[in-house]
């Protein structure tokens, strides 16, 4: 037996942080969290220009809370990302209520164009999904 050698390790090595797959999940991630981030910013904006009689002023209040909840946590997601220094995923359960918010945000504008609402432009040069 030799004794000079250290024992095997009980966990494999760490991810290389810049191997092809981490950049790929990186890639990804970023890319999703900017839509989030960008959704749930027009979200703000749209809210803006909502009429009561669309969506009660209350349930406006929910809506406006929820996206800046969504906010601070995708930012927070993404800060504990950076401080790691190994390739995170996000949980799926984590994003599907992000994934239904923006959804949300879709709907909110659609019942907006229905009702003849001038919206601004989204500044990203993509049409908005039409009703």
């Amino acid at each position: 037996m030799d004794l000079s050698s250290p024992p095997p390790s009980a966990q494999p090595p760490a991810p290389d942080p810049d191997s092809e797959p981490a950049q790929l999940l990186d890639q990804l991630l970023q890319s999703l969290f900017d839509d989030f981030c960008f959704w749930f910013q027009r979200g703000l904006v749209l809210l803006e220009l909502t009429p009561d009689h669309l969506l009660p002023a209350a349930e406006q209040q929910s809506l406006r809370l929820k996206l800046e909840e969504a906010l601070q946590a995708i930012a927070a997601t993404r800060a504990l990302r950076a401080a790691c220094a190994t390739p995170m995923a996000v949980d799926m359960d984590a994003m599907a209520p992000w994934h239904r918010l923006m959804m949300r945000v879709w709907n909110l504008s659609s019942m907006l164009r229905i009702a003849g609402v001038a919206l601004p432009p989204d500044g990203r040069g993509d049409a908005e999904p039409q009703a």
